[in-house]
């Protein structure tokens, strides 16, 4: 994860200095600083049952916290529904398919 994102965020300050972006557009403040990941976010490997279910509830109750719904369940783009009753959803869990990766030109 460390190299994927190192390399995303060497690539868009690149772009966004290229087309001189100012400090005022949608990257505000933080890109002028030459920061594009959040310091309070990091990754680490969950090795035991119990964290990996800690960290799927606090993804799950995220949007509630956020009073963006009442209910996990109503958010969208959660996998909620699938771990708690098995629906299928917009979110895949467990996909056999490899993801794809399709890199854009930033115009």
């Amino acid at each position: 994860m460390a190299a994927l994102k190192q390399t995303f965020a060497h690539r868009l300050l690149r772009e966004l200095g290229k087309s001189g972006v100012q400090t005022d557009s949608l990257w505000g403040t933080p890109v002028a600083m030459r920061h594009v990941w959040q310091r309070r976010f990091y990754d680490f490997v969950v090795f035991t049952e119990r964290r990996r279910v800690e960290k799927l509830r606090d993804m799950h109750r995220n949007p509630v916290r956020r009073g963006l719904v009442s209910k996990p369940e109503e958010w969208l783009w959660s996998s909620f529904r699938h771990y708690a009753y098995g629906e299928p959803g917009p979110v895949l869990v467990n996909e056999t398919q490899k993801a794809e990766l399709h890199i854009r030109k930033i115009s």
